[in-house]
């Protein structure tokens, strides 16, 4: 049972990623480290992380002006 938790765990955090993706891309923003974090997959039980990874300061700034 564990297994499958992991499995649908890590399933939808590639589908939160993907979905990530596709708003920053609306909003004209690439962030182009965005992934699961492997290490946080490598555990027995995965329990994914978000890495957004680095950017530039011009996308860090349109990053900042679109959540305000």
């Amino acid at each position: 049972m564990e297994v499958r938790h992991s499995a649908v765990c890590v399933e939808g955090a590639e589908d939160t990623v993907k979905e990530l993706r596709a708003a920053l891309a609306e909003a004209g923003i690439t962030l182009p480290s965005l992934r699961l974090d492997p290490v946080s997959l490598a555990r027995e039980a995965p329990c994914p992380l978000v890495e957004l990874g680095r950017c530039s300061v011009e996308t860090a700034r349109r990053l900042a002006a679109v959540l305000r």
